[in-house]
């Protein structure tokens, strides 16, 4: 299974911070699309199923043999009450709640129903969904289900993705994962998965899908207010991405483009994953993933900024 160097998460269209109607989750398909981007990433948890319908509404009349499609498992969607944008998707069926479940027919469960509600007659990866706190169940029962899956040609490939290092990397050395997908942990402000992941990785053949490069906004956007993993940025981090944007400028680079072309430089990493909820943040990924970069920048940007660095960009 082949992905391409940028692939398309859909949290954003499935309201992650704010709305996105049906026509605008469509435009924005549509323009990833016409960029060539052939890979796409949704989960159940993604706007309680919203992101998967309008990904499968939208891949409905698209050869499928061209395309790529992930989603996850762990969480399934069940009755309930759900507050409309408490858990940060805005949207949302309010009528329907989340349930972790890591078991075998919980796995099973779940990839039933993200095919019922994406109306795909498949999902060529899916992966174990933030086990953080399942971690045993996702290992003595998940995993091997997911195997199964694997072996019995209903999946082309299985993986883990998840905010933390320490848990993949286990996944990783314990198990026969294809893949894995880490979101914020290899980026130009946190290289946590370089320590152990990435190596387990290429040791074990394992592909890298990296996520969160801007994470979640900061590398976008180093302003006041910008958010680093879903939370205000603390004024050192927020100190350190304002160095980083100074180095850049000083190449005549954008940092956006700088913080997504960073992971794809490690040999382990296949693709990145962004997400996008309008066609012009399409337009954008793509002019910055087109950028030309000097290697004398990437040099630069090898070591983080050094403390006289972040007091020096934080004026700016």
């Amino acid at each position: 299974m082949t992905v391409g160097r940028i692939g398309l998460g859909t949290a954003p269209l499935g309201g992650l911070f704010t709305p996105v109607s049906d026509a605008d989750a469509e435009a924005t398909l549509e323009a990833a699309w016409d960029a060539g981007v052939r890979y796409f990433d949704t989960a159940p948890h993604y706007g309680l199923g919203v992101a998967e319908r309008r990904l499968g509404a939208f891949l409905a009349d698209r050869p499928r043999n061209e395309v790529v499609v992930s989603t996850k498992v762990g969480r399934l969607l069940r009755p309930g009450y759900s507050a409309p944008g408490t858990d940060g998707y805005h949207g949302a069926p309010t009528d329907l709640a989340r349930r972790w479940d890591f078991s075998a027919e919980g796995v099973r469960a779940s990839l039933t129903e993200s095919l019922e509600r994406s109306g795909l007659d498949a999902f060529d990866l899916v992966l174990l969904h933030d086990p953080d706190d399942h971690g045993e169940q996702a290992l003595a029962e998940a995993y091997p289900a997911l195997a199964e899956l694997r072996a019995e040609g209903l999946v082309r490939a299985i993986g883990a993705g998840m905010n933390q290092t320490g848990m993949l990397t286990r996944l990783v050395n314990e198990t026969e994962l294809d893949v894995v997908l880490v979101a914020g942990r290899y980026s130009l402000l946190d290289r946590s998965a370089a320590e152990a992941l990435l190596p387990a990785c290429e040791a074990r053949g394992v592909s890298v899908l990296v996520g969160g490069v801007f994470n979640s906004g900061l590398l976008a956007a180093p302003h006041a207010g910008a958010t680093f993993d879903y939370a205000p940025a603390p004024d050192p981090l927020l100190r350190r991405a304002r160095a980083l944007a100074a180095r850049c400028a000083e190449f005549g680079v954008p940092l956006p483009a700088a913080a997504l072309q960073f992971p794809l430089r490690h040999p382990a990493v296949g693709g990145v994953l962004l997400g996008a909820r309008n066609g012009r943040e399409i337009t954008e990924n793509v002019a910055h993933a087109a950028t030309e970069i000097p290697e004398e920048l990437w040099r630069s940007l090898e070591a983080p900024p050094s403390e006289e660095a972040e007091e020096s960009g934080s004026t700016q």
